[in-house]
């Protein structure tokens, strides 16, 4: 028997993307070349991704099943940078879970917080800056030749 879902994910996403601010890549990487130490910018993306495909240069990693542990000062797992009185722009593979995080971290209180429109794919396909992938002897037994589309 097949589960009945009542909203699906692209219900989630409506409803993230209509509560959230949203950057357009060109925005973004505008915003990130000011190198405003304001702003930081947050890669939720796993660590294989930023493994095979490079980092936004500067962006703070946290991971997608953990960020709402790093955000809570209540949590053992609190990362002080969440503590800062900065805004956070929240970036995935293309744009999906980070909106739901940027959602889901909104609605924990914290502000202001706004993320990528077309994630780490938009930015790279718009020349934004991009720290190389790591180098590796052959291909690591928790890479795939996944692109960065493949989770969104």
């Amino acid at each position: 028997m097949t589960a009945k879902l009542t909203r699906g994910y692209k219900a989630l996403l409506d409803e993230a993307n209509a509560e959230i601010e949203t950057l357009g890549v060109e925005q973004a990487i505008a915003l990130h070349a000011k190198g405003d130490a304001d702003t930081v910018f947050v890669d939720i993306r796993d660590i294989r991704e930023l493994k095979r495909e490079g980092r936004i240069p500067g962006a703070v990693h946290a991971p997608r099943g953990m960020l709402e542990f790093w955000v809570d000062p209540e949590s053992p797992y609190f990362k002080p940078v969440f503590g800062e009185a900065k805004r956070f722009v929240f970036f995935c593979a293309a744009g999906w879970r980070s909106a739901l995080a940027t959602k889901a971290v909104q609605d924990m209180g914290l502000t202001p917080v706004a993320h990528v429109e077309g994630g780490f794919g938009a930015w790279k396909t718009a020349g934004g800056p991009v720290d190389a992938p790591e180098a590796s002897a052959g291909a690591s037994a928790d890479a795939s030749p996944k692109t960065a589309q493949d989770g969104r």
